[in-house]
């Protein structure tokens, strides 16, 4: 079972993040969750329908990973990196400094507390950044509900991947670069 966030400084961590959203409410920065995913043939359904005497058969196999990075803010804005190697943290290094040659204003990431955001090389880099007009913001541990990303990962891989991606490692690259080329068009979330 995960463990839990120590209270007081997820109320801090609650509060700050309130703040930067507004502050993005009011155009003066942008805010922007990023956190890592993975795709394979080796698929998750948690649920199905079915009429009685009915048999649905899903077809899983060994293949490799398409891996993800995504920068999401709450207007739908969505920067995408796709990898078929492991996401480490120098490939998330590479990942932000690709982010900020496309900074606009000053801009605010969000992420978790997991190792490959933590690793001694990322964190000497956040002063590079800031001089770029980048921050980075931690969540306090144990709080997925804070980060936004998470809801992005539960629409693509349980409501907008179509079974049928996964009948092949070809399908299921296509269907997931066309969810990221259409979406904040046809595909959409509305954060509150």
């Amino acid at each position: 079972m995960a463990g839990q966030p120590e209270p007081a400084i997820y109320k801090i961590k609650k509060q700050e993040l309130e703040e930067f959203q507004q502050q993005e409410d009011r155009g003066e920065i942008d805010l922007r969750y990023v956190d890592e995913t993975g795709f394979s043939l080796s698929s998750y359904v948690p649920y199905a329908w079915q009429e009685k005497g009915d048999k649905i058969t899903v077809l899983t196999q060994k293949s490799k990973r398409l891996n993800a990075l995504y920068f999401l803010n709450r207007n739908n804005d969505l920067d995408v990196y796709l990898f078929e190697k492991s996401i480490n943290s120098d490939v998330v290094m590479f990942c932000i400094d690709k982010f900020c040659e496309t900074l606009k204003k000053k801009t605010v990431l969000v992420l978790d507390n997991s190792s490959i955001h933590r690793s001694n090389a990322l964190l000497e880099k956040q002063e590079e950044w800031k001089e770029k007009g980048l921050t980075l913001f931690f969540l306090p541990t144990y709080s997925p509900e804070l980060n936004i990303i998470e809801i992005l990962w539960r629409f693509i891989k349980y409501k907008w991947l179509d079974v049928y991606a996964y009948s092949s490692w070809k399908s299921l690259v296509e269907a997931v670069e066309e969810i990221f080329r259409n979406y904040g068009e046809k595909y959409i979330i509305h954060f509150a």
